[in-house]
């Protein structure tokens, strides 16, 4: 570019040495933490450790020059591709007194409300406003004009205004985003109602700022999340970097996260414009996990250097809430990792290529990261093999060796899913194959072992308490999960349920959720008439309420008296299932009520 007079040789020589610079403290942060990683540490020790290698004598030269490197190579993109920005030399005077740039913000302040106004007033001298182009300057003043306006009309509330300087703050430099919501005044509403929405929304806008692009969409908020297309789109762009020679492990990385925010953010914005249900929401999260999971499987494997046939004869079994369909905004995902294949390396082939699922599932990159993985629910927990072969993880699940699945391990089977191979097509029920067959039997095998009830009923009850121990909960208040009459209550019975009657009822053997299947144990004759319907309508309230609250940040323990009725029943279904006598009594309301308190 240079030669070509594209660049003055001195910047293309600068750039250069930014470029070269920076490539060698990626390598030193990369052998630091064995990850494909480029976030600088904040360790003393590990700080020190790359500054040394480097041939600094500490980590203060180190980090004054790396600052000189970004300072200039923010400088020149700037410079080609955001427009002249003025020198800081140009904010002074003759004298070295700082130099008021030209702005209408001061006028535009008196509009908005007190808090709004408060903290809005640094910004007619904020360093980065200062150093904004005039016309950019500009278009922000028009900016805040309008949000101002629609504060006035009731369209968005101080919240959401309040985060949206908190949003824009950093992104100044970067004048797109200012341009693209001042021409788009509808991505500019939705953006200003789902950063007032709640905190959770506005903290993940402010985390991947790009995402803002999907609210530009007029059909996003009647749509709903499509696993074929989205997969289909991402090979797509798997292929177009592959053309391109672009198709390497950090460009992936980056595309996996950066769609997956993109589609987080979509469900986002349709839930807190209340266009679909708390359940729909967990559908589209989980599917959406199921997308990730099956591409990253399809990319990873090839760039396996054990592999040993085209395709891999793998599968993962999810539980929790993956496995129920109930994911929310930023849930981990609980999975175990299987495997059919007789080849004599199978063993090792699999755990390598499991390794490799789990770090490109879980590096951060300058993308973020996608999920939080526990496969502590393996066969053996922590302490057994990362991926296990489906005839040991059968043997081990169905109790025919000496070394077998605890109780507590057949209820987490009872919410258990062997991931779709392939998206589901509409109005087509999930594809399957040998080893989700093998899987389904093995599950199925399982719930419909013949127990003795009263021996289940004792070991679900000592689990109920150990959890509840676990989770302490302040005096007079009630957690809508973990007190009696909670979320957890409803989810042990309907195990106990499943494990307790589906030889004799099959109609509770697919994995449903609670809600469909307290509906299905009461039509079944296994609850009184009204018993299981109430229970259900009471878990779907406490999942709403649970939902909100995490979405806004809030602990989800509230005053008793606020769901009492949902408590009621659901400790009526507790006490209906699971006493030792199996009956419920009117008397035993009062009963309940001061246990809960």
């Amino acid at each position: 570019m240079a030669r070509a007079e594209l660049m003055p040789p001195e910047a293309a020589d600068a750039l250069a040495r930014a470029y070269v610079f920076l490539r060698r403290v990626e390598h030193r942060i990369q052998y630091l933490d064995d990850q494909q990683t480029h976030i600088l540490p904040t360790q003393d020790a590990d700080l020190d450790w790359i500054a040394r290698t480097l041939g600094y004598d500490g980590v203060c030269p180190f980090l004054a020059e790396l600052d000189t490197h970004r300072e200039f190579v923010a400088q020149e993109f700037d410079r080609l591709l955001g427009g002249d920005a003025p020198c800081k030399s140009c904010q002074k005077g003759a004298g070295g007194e700082a130099r008021a740039a030209p702005s209408d913000i001061d006028a535009v302040l008196p509009a908005f409300p007190e808090r709004v106004r408060e903290r809005l007033a640094e910004w007619p001298e904020h360093p980065r406003v200062l150093a904004l182009r005039d016309e950019a300057r500009g278009r922000l003043t028009r900016l805040l004009q309008r949000t101002a306006q629609w504060l006035e009309e009731g369209r968005v509330n101080e919240d959401g205004v309040l985060r949206l300087a908190d949003w824009v703050e950093p992104l100044l430099r970067r004048e797109s985003y200012i341009a693209l919501l001042l021409e788009r005044p509808a991505v500019h509403e939705r953006l200003l109602r789902v950063l007032g929405a709640a905190r959770w929304p506005a903290r993940y806008a402010m985390q991947h700022p790009g995402v803002i692009d999907e609210l530009a969409s007029p059909s996003l908020l009647n749509e709903r999340f499509d696993a074929a297309a989205f997969e289909q789109e991402l090979e797509l762009r798997r292929e177009a970097l592959a053309r391109g020679g672009e198709d390497d492990e950090e460009s992936l990385l980056n595309l996996l996260r950066r769609a997956h925010h993109a589609e987080t953010f979509r469900t986002l914005a349709r839930d807190v414009e209340g266009r679909i249900t708390v359940e729909q929401v967990a559908d589209d999260l989980s599917a959406l996990a199921d997308a990730i999971l099956r591409l990253t499987m399809r990319w990873c494997w090839p760039r396996l250097r054990q592999k040993h046939r085209a395709e891999p004869r793998f599968g993962v079994i999810g539980y929790g809430k993956l496995g129920g369909k109930e994911l929310g905004y930023g849930s981990d995902l609980d999975i175990v990792f299987v495997f059919d294949d007789e080849h004599e390396d199978a063993q090792e082939i699999y755990a390598a290529f499991v390794r490799k699922l789990i770090t490109w599932l879980t590096v951060k990159t300058g993308e973020g990261d996608l999920f939080e993985i526990d496969t502590a629910l393996r066969p053996n927990g922590n302490s057994g093999l990362l991926v296990t072969d489906i005839d040991a993880y059968a043997d081990y699940q169905e109790n025919r060796g000496s070394n077998t699945a605890w109780t507590w391990e057949h209820q987490a089977m009872t919410r258990a899913r062997m991931v779709p191979p392939s998206a589901p097509t509409a109005g087509a029920s999930s594809p399957s194959d040998p080893l989700t067959a093998r899987f389904d039997a093995v599950r199925h095998a399982v719930i419909t072992a013949p127990r003795d009830h009263a021996a289940l009923r004792g070991e679900i009850i000592a689990m109920r308490e150990k959890m509840r121990n676990a989770h302490p909960i302040r005096d007079g208040l009630f957690d809508v999960k973990h007190s009696p009459g909670g979320m957890v209550d409803a989810e042990f019975v309907t195990q106990y349920l499943v494990l307790a009657h589906t030889a004799q009822h099959p109609e509770l053997a697919p994995n449903l959720g609670n809600i469909a299947l307290l509906r299905r144990a009461e039509d079944a004759g296994l609850l009184p008439a009204g018993v299981g319907q109430a229970a259900a309508d009471a878990y779907r309230a406490l999942r709403r309420v649970q939902h909100r609250a995490r979405l806004d940040e809030q602990p989800t323990q509230v005053a008793p008296d606020t769901l009492a009725a949902e408590r009621l029943a659901i400790q009526q279904l507790w006490h209906t299932v699971l006493d030792e006598n199996g009956v419920w009594r009117p008397s035993d309301l009062r009963k309940a009520l001061l246990i809960s308190n």
